[in-house]
């Protein structure tokens, strides 16, 4: 029916005229639901027809448009999901910042890739939790977490002593560093599958590269705080080389095993940004108390602009709480099964 529509409207107005009309129908009626087949050929045939009114290019105009379409529709997509199925993230209702001018006027990048947003309510309920441990496959994930802390805590000095910003930033952005490496294996991992069989991964794949985008936010986040010197930057170097290599033999040889593992270092993570929200709330990072939020924290996490850094720790556990539980939840399903934090499969 509306291609029909759009067809009288061709027939009868000028081209200019035809333009403007088409135009405003497809901006009224794509701004209140996802564009359907029909919509979608409007907006193809308003885009032609203004080509040839301006004399631009049918092809650069289609183009812009069809990637304001994809990024509506994509955001409906990643919205709170349908009646009884989980979604990994509620995403903000905002504009896709690729096609924002404002983006390169500004120092503040902003992400792409939409916005992890958390109520006050669900920042302030997270907890710290334990997955109890029910076989081999666990004994040999929890292990290896627990010996792997104990080593990164010695070595870093971060058991000896309470706990500063400078100890607590020196943790987070090293590990920040390789938090971002398990999503990305086994994303890249899962996609060369649904490549050499040919079939839909269920889910898997979108998931598992948000967790990486996710927690690269965060570094990104904390590096506006402390910038590392080229010591430090050369001990991530070594350690994303170890790390990348030792989880992507391990994800070939058992994924239920790593997403045990990553929920067990998850938990790690909520209980480390929980003890140092309660250091920050007892005064042993006075720096921090009156400290705003970085601006690349409150545009990401939608924070408002009078946000502190203790809103910033507050967001950051909220996501970790979350790859805690998406991994847990990962590792106890088989590896075809539907993803249950997407609502659509990919």
């Amino acid at each position: 029916m509306m291609y029909n529509v759009a067809r009288t409207l061709q027939e009868r107005l000028s081209a200019p005229s035809r333009a403007t009309t088409l135009y405003r129908a497809w901006n009224a009626l794509h701004t209140s639901a996802a564009p359907s087949v029909e919509l979608r050929g409007l907006q193809a045939f308003a885009s032609s027809i203004k080509a040839r009114a301006t004399g631009s290019s049918p092809s650069s105009t289609s183009t812009s448009t069809s990637a304001s379409t994809s990024t509506s529709t994509a955001a409906s997509a990643a919205g709170d999901g349908e009646p009884g199925r989980t979604v990994h993230f509620r995403t903000a209702n905002r504009p896709h910042p690729v096609h924002s001018a404002s983006d390169t006027d500004s120092d503040t990048w902003a992400n792409p890739f939409g916005t992890k947003v958390w109520s006050d309510e669900e920042v302030n309920a997270v907890e710290v939790t334990h997955k109890p441990v029910k076989d081999l496959s666990d004994m040999v994930a929890y292990g290896t977490i627990k010996a792997v802390r104990f080593a990164f805590d010695l070595f870093s000095g971060y058991m000896f002593g309470p706990i500063n910003e400078k100890k607590f930033l020196r943790r987070v952005i090293f590990l920040e560093t390789v938090a971002g490496i398990p999503g990305m294996v086994a994303g890249s991992l899962r996609h060369l599958k649904s490549l050499r069989n040919m079939e839909r991964d269920h889910g898997w794949i979108h998931t598992l590269l948000e967790e990486a985008e996710n927690e690269r936010m965060h570094l990104l986040t904390f590096t506006k705080v402390k910038n590392p010197n080229i010591l430090f930057r050369s001990a991530v170097l070594a350690g994303q080389g170890i790390f990348w290599n030792m989880y992507f033999v391990a994800y070939l040889l058992s994924p239920r095993t790593c997403h045990r593992f990553i929920g067990y270092l998850e938990e790690e993570a909520v209980r480390t940004y929980t003890t140092a929200i309660d250091a920050l709330d007892n005064g042993l990072m006075p720096t921090w108390v009156d400290m705003p939020a970085p601006d690349i924290a409150i545009d990401y996490w939608q924070l408002g602009d009078k946000a502190m850094m203790r809103d910033v720790l507050l967001a950051v556990r909220a996501d970790e709480a979350n790859h805690r539980d998406v991994n847990h939840t990962l590792s106890c399903i088989k590896a075809s099964d539907t993803n249950p934090y997407i609502h659509k499969e990919h």
